[in-house]
Parts: C-alpha cells; structure tokens; sequence
C-alpha cells in the first residue's frame, strides 16, 4: 500500500505538515458501527427506520413531575437509566467530531446516520428543558434498575420511574452547563445543513440553560445524591461554565461570552494540566476548544501542555495504550485522542498528535491482536455487560441467569467499545466485569469523533 501524504496546513501563523501512516482499518466501517449502538441504545417510541431488530419500544410513560413527556433519549450504558450529565457530556463530544470531521463522516457515507443519533439526543434534551430554570436532570432510579436484568421492553408499563426535576432552588449548573454546550454545538451544525429553525430553537434553550446554569450556582450531586452515587461530580461545575461559554462564543460570537469564559478560566482556576478528559473533568476540552476559538497563547499553551504530556509522559500499556484509568480505559485514551486531533486542527504539532491519536484508535481496532469494538475486526468482544443484548430473542425469559451464562451475548451489540485492558494489556471477555466490559453512550463519542478525524485525513 501506498504512504498517504496529507495537505500541509497553516493554523494560528504555524505551518505544520500532517501526516498519518496508512490506514490499516475501514474506518468508515467503524463508523457505521458505532452509529449502530447509538440507535441499540434508544429508548422510547423506536422510529419505523429502526435498524436493531432486538430492540423495541421501551418507557414509552416516563414523565416529569408536571406530566411532561420525558420518554426517548438514551440508555447510559448496560442498563437503563437516563443519567442526564455523562449523556449530555456524550452528546457535546458527538456534535464537536461532527460539527469538525464532518467530510469523515461523509466519506464513510454516515453522514444523515449521524444526524440521526445526535437529534435523538437532541429532542429529548428539548423535553427535558420545559421551562427556563427547570431541567430534568435524570429519569429512573440506578438501585432499582441495576437490581434488575432483563430487557428494558419488559420493564412493568405501570412502574413509573422517578425524575429528578432541578430548579432555582435544587441547581444543576454541571448538567445544565454541558446541555447548554451540546445545544449550542449541534445548532452550529444545522444552521450549516440549512434548517435555520431548528438551530434557532437549539440556541435559545443554550441560552436559557446558560444563563440558568451560571446564575443559580450549584453542583447538581449536592440537589441530587440519589444521582451522586452514579455519577458524582467531583470537579464542580466550574469547568461546565468554562465550556458552555466557550461553545456559547464561537456559535454567536458574542462579546459577552468571551468575557464570561475568560471570567472562568480564572475564577476556577481552569489553567491547570488535567489528567483526563471525561463527562467530568471539561478542563481539556474546553482549553483545545479555546485554542482553536481564541488563539490567545494562553489557550495554546494550556492545550499544547495537555496534549504533550499525554503522548509523552503520561503512563502507558507495554503495547503503548495511554492509561489513564482502569475504568473504561479505551475511554479515557480514545478521549484524549479525540482531544489532541482537535489540538492538532488548531495548529498545535499536528503530525504528532495525529500520529498518537491514530496509533490509540487502532489499538481499539485490533493492532495488537484483538478488538475491543463489539462485531469488528478480529476476536471482538462477545459478553458485553450489557442487558439487552444478553438477553435471547422473544418471548424466551430473560433475567440474572442470561447475566450468569458463559456463553456469547445472543444479540450482537455492534459497534460497542468495551471497557478494555488493565495496564498489562491484560483483558478477559466477561459480561460480569464491568470495570473492562461496561459499555455507555459516553464511550463511544469521544471514539468515534478519533474515527471520523482519522477517516477524513486518511
């Protein structure tokens, strides 16, 4: 095969000349896959373009306090919960790879696939979202749901989940500040697709949540442990307000939210290294974000300083897989690679960066003899631990004996990117490990924006 040379760039006054080795996968393949586990992750009432055929209506009568209708969205992971932050945060990082790899997606092919799964997103964060200072912050209750294993179409019509309703009084400024940033994303691609409705109504509820996140101060697991227990937020919201400024400014340009986003960066602090980049921690995506929006050396430096010690110093796997966490490791590293193709797009030692992002994913892919992606490549993993893809076709029972089962999951979970391996590499295809084979919607998207950047320059 022949080495593929890419289009010198020059970003910020800097030249610099990108290149990726040959690609060794079908990138577009990847893509069409991971767009399928977003449509196996659905809930609500499935369209008749549906494409899983395992999968039905589910919660269909999940309603707010009011009675709102609050049926759709996603499941987070496995089971069946709506966590909103790690969704939202999963939706913001899905909208930035389309709204800048956009020529990847169409490459593959999944470019109306993928404005699929981002409205599905989209419509019920708009439900979520009845008032200006109300959010729907979570629908279902993780004690009660992770007790139960089976199919999310056989979950009793008459048991009504729980919704945590956050207000003025019970804040939420992490989940409103990242839904905030999501909106502001996605309106940025549909204005460009040329439904100018749609992007005006993504925007004004950006505005709204904004203006809600960063007046009625508070971090939503203080309004909510019942949600703490799931997905705590353990760097305030400080790092959301950065975000949602810095998405708020390069949608409108508006001079208030530079102000309000530079206000942050020093309020908070935010110009530290981080160590991650996750539906937590926004500190890196908002610094790369800022590189690129702003320019002022600040933001390079802060992203450059990141992206650097991730390829150069941060540890590594004895088959050179970043590992910033056990917990969902192909996560954490297809984040960052995700993060430094971004730097690399602001002119920040592009081929490096490039270099490393592409060497990560391929690691996800199967570059050292296995993949980790469900239903791709070469001995992909089987036994996610996921419940509807456990369980058999219907009407067999489905219940903690299909989680028990040694066999292969009955339903393939196509495009899934499993947890992964600790720092030796080591991994074992088991649905009972959910530290390596957990699934979730937040996996995914940071992986999946490193495919549509990889396919678009390959």
């Amino acid at each position: 095969m022949a080495v593929i040379n890419f289009k010198s760039i020059i970003v910020l006054g800097l030249f610099s000349c990108a290149a990726l080795t040959v690609a060794q996968y079908n990138y577009g393949e990847v893509l069409e896959k991971s767009i399928l586990f977003y449509e196996a992750q659905r809930q609500g009432r499935l369209p008749s373009s549906n494409r899983i055929p395992w999968r039905g209506d589910s919660f269909v009568n999940d309603k707010g306090q009011n009675g709102e209708d609050l049926s759709g969205g996603y499941f987070d992971a496995g089971d069946h919960v709506k966590f909103g932050f790690p969704f939202a945060s999963a939706m913001t990082m899905l909208a930035w790879g389309m709204a800048d790899f956009k020529a990847g997606y169409v490459k593959a092919g999944q470019w109306d696939q993928a404005k699929d799964a981002l409205k599905w997103g989209l419509d019920y964060m708009i439900k979520s979202h009845p008032e200006p200072n109300v959010l729907y912050v979570q629908v279902g209750d993780g004690n009660r749901d992770h007790a139960y294993w089976g199919r999310p179409e056989d979950w009793p019509a008459d048991d009504v989940r729980p919704a945590l309703r956050a207000t003025t009084s019970l804040p939420a400024s992490e989940v409103a500040g990242e839904q905030a940033a999501t909106m502001a994303a996605a309106s940025e691609i549909y204005r460009a697709e040329g439904d100018a409705a749609f992007a005006d109504t993504l925007l004004r509820h950006a505005r709204e949540l904004y203006t809600y996140a960063t007046t009625n101060r508070g971090k939503y697991s203080d309004s909510f442990p019942e949600a703490a227990q799931f997905y705590n937020s353990y760097s305030g919201f400080g790092d959301e307000l950065l975000w949602s400024a810095a998405w708020l400014y390069r949608v409108t340009n508006e001079t208030n939210f530079q102000q309000d986003y530079e206000r942050f960066y020093s309020e908070f602090s935010l110009d530290g290294r981080p160590v991650e980049a996750s539906w937590d921690d926004k500190r890196a995506q908002a610094q790369v974000l800022l590189a690129n929006v702003d320019r002022s050396a600040k933001y390079v430096e802060a992203a450059r300083s990141f992206c650097d010690w991730i390829v150069d110093d941060a540890p590594k796997t004895p088959k050179g897989l970043v590992f910033i966490s056990q917990w969902g490791s192909l996560r954490h590293a297809s984040n960052v690679a995700f993060i430094c193709l971004q730097a690399a797009e602001a002119g920040i030692n592009a081929e490096k960066y490039r270099s490393f992002a592409k060497q990560q994913i391929d690691y996800a892919l199967g570059s050292t003899g296995r993949s980790f992606v469900c239903g791709f490549g070469n001995n992909p993993p089987q036994r996610p631990h996921h419940r509807a893809s456990s369980c058999p076709n219907q009407p067999a029972v489905c219940d903690w004996q299909a989680y028990n089962s040694p066999d292969p999951n009955p339903q393939v979970l196509t495009g899934a990117l499993v947890g992964g391996p600790d720092q030796q590499d080591q991994y074992t295809d088991d649905r009972g490990n959910y530290v390596s084979n957990e699934i979730a919607i937040d996996y995914n998207a940071g992986f999946q924006g490193a495919v549509a950047a990889i396919n678009q320059l390959n």
